[in-house]
């Protein structure tokens, strides 16, 4: 009976995910319905936009800062002799607003605040806190969910926005002083292919992904099992899913959205 094995294997993996996704649809669910609540979580969310979002902004100022220095240096040694310089400014903007500023952006809040949201409501999982406040009659998606959900989904657009502008500022002075190009140059580039559906572009990038880092960090630490070992995987979980569905948003957006 060994040849049945593998269709076992094959039924058991189904389910599995199956199940996981019904869970998930169920968490989001009811998320949504504790919009309801709004006296719960609207004193609350002042105080996640800080933590998550606010706290984020220097490791994505620095992020953002050489990524604009790199893209600048980059752009001038493949531009050499083949394409006006002043094409450097078109290349820093165009890619730090459509791909570079978001995805990257993205990635670095999902390692630090899908890390912090999972592992905080695991750890208040494992010692019973959650179950606490159900006794107390306290909905724990209003309460400890959809203030996180809220405040990243908010935040994530304005961390971005502000990435996007040092990132030019920085390819910008890049190659002033390096790359002997006059300050006229670079905005003549910067404005050659400039078209404001880049900001809307963006804009909807980051609040899919300030979305996803949230809710997902909020599902794995809300059903984490195990005790410190479990609050490990659920954060660990955590990052690496809303890692893989930023990718998978950011090629879904640009196939969605940039149709010619």
């Amino acid at each position: 009976m060994n040849w049945i094995s593998p269709f076992e294997a094959v039924g058991r993996g189904t389910i599995g995910v199956l199940s996981d996704f019904g869970r998930f649809s169920g968490f989001v669910a009811h998320t949504g319905a504790a919009l309801a609540d709004v006296r719960t979580w609207l004193s609350l969310t002042a105080g996640q936009m800080r933590k998550l979002g606010v706290n984020s902004l220097p490791i994505a100022l620095f992020l953002s800062a050489f990524t604009g220095i790199v893209l600048a240096l980059q752009a001038s040694y493949t531009f050499t002799g083949a394409i006006p310089l002043y094409f450097v400014g078109t290349l820093v903007g165009k890619t730090m607003m459509l791909e570079l500023g978001p995805v990257l952006t993205g990635l670095a809040m999902s390692g630090r605040v899908g890390a912090n949201i999972a592992a905080e409501l695991g750890t208040m999982r494992v010692s019973e806190q959650i179950d606490a406040l159900e006794t107390m009659a306290y909905n724990p998606h209003s309460y400890l969910v959809l203030p996180r959900v809220i405040a990243g989904t908010l935040m994530v657009p304005i961390i971005v926005t502000f990435s996007n502008v040092i990132g030019i500022a920085c390819g910008w002075i890049t190659a002033m002083q390096m790359l002997d190009m006059s300050s006229q140059q670079f905005v003549l580039g910067l404005r050659l292919f400039y078209d404001p559906f880049d900001i809307t572009y963006y804009l909807i990038k980051s609040v899919s992904f300030g979305f996803v880092i949230t809710i997902l960090g909020c599902y794995q630490g809300f059903y984490t099992e195990g005790g410190a070992e479990g609050v490990g995987v659920a954060t660990t979980r955590a990052v690496v899913l809303a890692s893989v569905m930023i990718l998978v948003l950011d090629a879904f957006w640009a196939a969605t959205l940039l149709k010619t």
